[in-house]
């Protein structure tokens, strides 16, 4: 017995940790700084950490009050109905939801080339084929309507990543009406604003209110500091949003998840903490740098620095975890994610004397 044919399927990478990192190298993790993963540079919101702590003793029960609070409340901040809230395990979970309800077997989707490389493996994995648009660097990875439409070619999906991963570009809103107006009425518009509490630019969410072909990705593992607990969702329009019935896995999000969800809605002194300190890092990592950068909305920054990997192993030896972007078909790149000031100060130190000995 085999299982079926996956040879298509990409595998995805995720950036290695720092106790795994330090016991290959022989360094004390308490000395290594990890900005490889656009994780939160403070930790998880200290309210979600004190309602995991007091809902441990609730995990003989499903999560059936929590997740019905949590979709309340996430409801009441976006100004919708909960139906239109599909809450699932991560953001993945509610990219994989979305292509459960969207795809047929042999429809397409249109993904951005770089890009995150969940979009492709779940349309895949729900037997749809795969088509490209390409963000140049030439260009700096603009990201306009015309980039999509001119490589659209009547995909049942059409995914838009704003703030970017790993560019760091963006939409605005009149670029995503303006490919939701020019793709097919039965093309979805998701909208992956997993960033978007980072970003200066608004949220694409009144598009919902006047649009069936638009969905919203958001999560908590970023600005809340939630990515070890997986929990995110999706906005969807009204006029299809009862198919989440019909397509969620049952208890996706765990009673754990959906306490600490509830309580970071309300941590706002961490969330603004986080977003501030990570504006701050952009900026300092883009002035300070010796290399070129991008702008970006986001937690991190992109940087050409010639060889990334040789950069990102060398870095990596003196205690700083960065992101080579070869997997993203960017060789010459590095992705630095927000760091505390102190974190952030440290690795560009680091990173401009080895970039210095690795041009040499």
């Amino acid at each position: 017995m085999e299982p079926r044919d996956l040879s298509s399927h990409t595998v995805y990478r995720a950036g290695r940790g720092i106790e795994e990192v330090a016991r290959e190298l022989g360094l004390d993790p308490d000395d290594m700084v990890k900005l490889a993963s656009n994780e939160n540079m403070f930790g998880p919101s200290p309210r979600a950490v004190e309602a995991i702590r007091a809902s441990a003793e609730r995990m003989h029960s499903y999560p059936k009050a929590s997740h019905t609070d949590l979709v309340a409340a996430i409801a009441g901040e976006w100004d919708c109905t909960p139906e239109q809230v599909w809450l699932a395990n991560g953001g993945d979970g509610a990219l994989d939801y979305l292509a459960r309800a969207m795809l047929e077997p042999g429809d397409d989707v249109l993904v951005p080339d770089p890009g995150f490389a969940y979009y492709p493996m779940s349309a895949r994995y729900h037997h749809g084929g795969v088509e490209e648009y390409t963000l140049a660097k030439e260009f700096d990875f603009a990201q306009t309507a015309d980039t999509v439409l001119r490589d659209y070619d009547g995909e049942r999906i059409v995914y838009l990543t704003s703030p970017h991963n790993p560019t760091g570009a963006e939409f605005s809103r009149a670029s995503v009406e303006a490919i939701a107006a020019g793709t097919h009425d039965d093309t979805l518009v998701v909208v992956d604003e997993a960033y978007g509490e980072f970003s200066e630019s608004e949220s694409v969410r009144p598009l919902l209110d006047d649009r069936d072909d638009v969905a919203i990705l958001r999560t908590f593992s970023k600005a809340y500091g939630l990515a070890g607990v997986r929990l995110g969702y999706a906005l969807v329009p009204e006029a299809w949003a009862n198919a989440y019935a019909r397509i969620n896995t049952p208890f996706a999000a765990s009673e754990l998840a959906c306490r600490a969800g509830l309580a970071a809605l309300d941590d706002d002194d961490h969330v603004q903490k986080s977003v501030e300190t990570a504006a701050w890092a952009r900026e300092y990592i883009r002035e300070e740098l010796a290399a070129d950068t991008w702008k970006s909305g986001g937690n991190f920054v992109l940087a050409e620095v010639g060889d990334a990997s040789a950069v990102a192993e060398a870095a990596q030896a003196e205690g700083i975890i960065i992101r080579d972007c070869s997997s993203f078909g960017l060789p010459e790149c590095i992705r630095i994610t927000c760091g505390t000031r102190e974190g952030t100060k440290r690795a560009v130190a680091v990173l401009n004397d080895v970039i210095e000995v690795v041009e040499a």
